[in-house]
């Protein structure tokens, strides 16, 4: 009676978010033309503005995280040469992101070999979840309004956070920028083009409103088009040594053409604030196949329609503190495979999810916190497919939590309760989930200045498998079992800031222990759309994370940063000995990876060099020769001038990726592009 109860409400609001939805990308495009036309009102912006703004967002908070996390924020995070928050990921320590190639390729991220479910990422406050196949295409996600990238390994540091969060083995939290107006300002406006290889055009627009003392709103919008087609040599040598073949020629179906639309209201209140989101992203591309044997696949294509609401509010009541989540999303994904020597598909899938979360932290005494918090999810897939199974999910989440502050002890717990109902339309529902995953951290500051800590944590994680590893007719696997993951980690952090030649410095060293059981693992069936799932029994991963920060500043308006990071993983099989592949690295996972960015910013002028190291991995489960993956490494250079004419500020950058021209793949048989070059062209006002 009780599911019937949930059924029929969630339906309700599904049906009434679901035609509200409708109107929303008509609704923000509406709204861009009086924002547009405020935006021309001529009003001062003084040069401070920027100073302050860049200050408060690079400022550093190591001291008072438990749980340390790597960032990326301000101009640090503009600087690079990344074009999604997939690309600026691959600058943290301990993370694999997977690339199939071009402006258009899937990106999607794993953390410390735990897989790609096992990473939550939080967009504004607000866990983004994909129930279908649970992964988030992170090459969806612009730069271009995003103010912060934080990753943290086992939870946040915060207690008050929605129970769902306190689940997940890692974390990516995105932010988007938020106004912030001097007493004489009304308004901000951005505007910027950026072209450049693979007949790339990406316009956006970001325009920014002070609504009252309390009310601003922030509308931006974006296009991404490009044909996507790059040239590649693709080489490929026998398990004897000898060349199979060695083909050059245009990478085909790459092509992009998207636009995204968000809106974002933020207010404060007199004991609290709110915040509201819309979002809206809508593209057609070609799904570019693997090549093997000189085949060019051509006829997979995706429509993706992803839109959703969201709303957070954030109450002080003296010790008392609230933090409510509502969210409303509406997935359509249309898929087509017109390939000649495949089986001809057309299929349209729906998924739908409701999301509501509250969450309540009190403060017992000055060094003593606690936290209670419910998160309720539904979820549902529809697809035009014979029978179907049409599923419903219902997850309940409980969480308890508490942080201690002791000076230079600190410590934090949780403890998580899973509760997860499936319901199939005229087919047994398997049966439900109920799980307790706990978590302790722990950091120690030995010394007085705090600028060295170290840091211990133990965490239990679960996830269940999606909809598409149990339930697909094509490729689902109804008897997989869930996976569980257990984590260890000890580390040490140096950070020091100061105004003097080095002005600020950091060097973090991580060890770490993850064990994983009945890992699913995805494999592609040569279309990227579709996988084989299966679970790999027991994973044993071990590794070190080490990363280190300098800034100097050797001369006035000088100043010279450099960033590294330096990651080792040895994960490995060890499910059954009998296997010809027991106690082989799992695929797609690399021993040695690392990466270097080096930064100089002097009157305007900035010059940037990163470089990125992916070792040597397998493709398949056996560690043999046949399935060896070559290891790559790409150089990626930038330059960039700002300047003021009058109240408008002014950008101009040129980027070279891949500034070698190394052939590569990240993901065996889908090459990655030569070098290619981007032109970006901003006006701020």
């Amino acid at each position: 009676m009780g599911n019937f109860f949930m059924t029929g409400i969630a339906r309700i609001l599904s049906e009434f978010m679901e035609m509200k939805l409708r109107h929303i990308a008509a609704a923000q495009a509406a709204m861009l033309i009086p924002l547009c036309l405020v935006a021309g009102e001529p009003v001062e912006k003084r040069d401070t503005i920027l100073h302050l703004n860049e200050v408060m967002v690079t400022a550093r908070r190591p001291a008072d995280d438990i749980i340390p996390a790597q960032t990326l924020s301000g101009e640090e995070l503009h600087r690079l040469n990344s074009n999604s928050v997939a690309d600026a990921l691959r600058y943290f320590s301990g993370v694999q992101v997977k690339d199939y190639g071009g402006v258009g390729g899937i990106k999607t991220v794993n953390i410390r070999s735990m897989g790609t479910n096992h990473t939550g990422v939080v967009y504004d406050g607000v866990e983004l979840g994909n129930a279908q196949n649970g992964q988030i295409d992170l090459g969806q996600f612009s730069l271009d309004n995003m103010e912060e990238i934080s990753l943290y390994n086992g939870q946040k540091s915060r207690i008050l956070q929605p129970a769902k969060d306190f689940g997940a083995a890692g974390t990516i939290y995105m932010r988007t920028r938020t106004p912030y107006f001097e007493e004489d300002e009304s308004y901000h406006a951005r505007a910027t083009v950026r072209f450049g290889s693979f007949d790339l055009i990406n316009p956006s627009a970001l325009v920014e409103l002070k609504l009252s003392d309390r009310v601003n709103a922030q509308l931006s919008a974006e296009w991404v088009n490009s044909s996507g087609k790059y040239k590649f040599r693709y080489r490929r040598v026998n398990p004897a040594g000898e060349l199979a073949y060695d083909t050059t020629a245009v990478r085909q179906n790459g092509d992009i053409n998207a636009t995204r639309l968000e809106l974002n209201l933020n207010g404060s209140l007199s004991r609290g604030s709110w915040h509201f989101k819309a979002y809206n992203y809508n593209s057609e591309r070609g799904v570019p196949g693997a090549i093997v044997n000189n085949v060019w696949r051509r006829g997979e294509r995706v429509w993706d329609t992803n839109s959703f609401i969201q709303g957070r509010y954030t109450g002080h009541f003296g010790r008392w503190t609230m933090l409510n989540n509502v969210k409303y999303a509406f997935y359509r994904t249309h898929y087509v495979n017109n390939d000649d020597k495949q089986i001809k598909i057309d299929n349209l899938y729906k998924q739908k999810e409701i999301y509501v979360s509250t969450a309540h932290e009190f403060s017992i005494a000055e060094w003593w916190e606690a936290s209670a918090g419910y998160d309720f999810m539904w979820n549902t897939l529809d697809a035009d497919m014979y029978g179907f199974a049409k599923p419903d999910r219902f997850s309940n989440y409980l969480s308890l939590a508490t942080s201690m502050d002791f000076g230079r002890l600190r410590m934090q717990g949780s403890l998580l309760g899973t509760f997860i109902h499936d319901n199939l339309k005229g087919l047994q529902s398997p049966d439900d989930q109920k799980v307790l995953t706990p978590a302790f951290f722990m950091t120690l500051n030995p010394l007085r200045n705090r600028d060295f800590s170290v840091r211990f944590f133990y965490k239990k994680s679960f996830r269940m498998p999606t909809f598409n590893d149990l339930y697909y007719a094509d490729m689902g696997n109804s008897k997989l079992t869930p996976e569980r993951v257990t984590q260890y980690n000890v580390g040490m952090v140096y950070d020091h800031s100061s105004h003097g030649f080095i002005s600020a410095a950091r060097v973090s060293a991580d060890i770490y222990y993850n064990k994983v059981k009945d890992k699913i693992v995805a494999y592609p069936k040569g279309q990227q759309f579709r996988w084989t799932m299966l679970n790999l029994g027991l994973v044993d991963i071990k590794g070190v994370d080490v990363s280190a920060l300098i800034t100097l500043n050797p001369v006035r308006d000088l100043f010279l940063t450099v960033r590294a990071q330096y990651t080792f993983q040895r994960a490995i099989d060890i499910t059954n000995p009998a296997d010809n592949y027991y106690r082989d690295q799992i695929p797609y996972i690399p021993r040695h990876s690392g990466s270097a960015v080096m930064n100089a910013q002097w009157r305007g002028w900035g010059l940037n060099y990163s470089w990125i190291y992916v070792g040597e991995r397998y493709n398949q489960q056996e560690n043999i020769r046949y399935n060896y993956t070559q290891p790559w490494y790409t150089s990626d250079v930038s330059i960039s001038k700002d300047f003021r004419l009058g109240r408008v500020a002014l950008r101009g950058l040129l980027e070279i990726n891949n500034l070698f021209s190394q052939d590569y793949d990240v993901i065996l048989n889908y090459p990655m592009p030569k070098r290619n070059y981007r032109v970006t062209i901003t006006v701020e006002i």
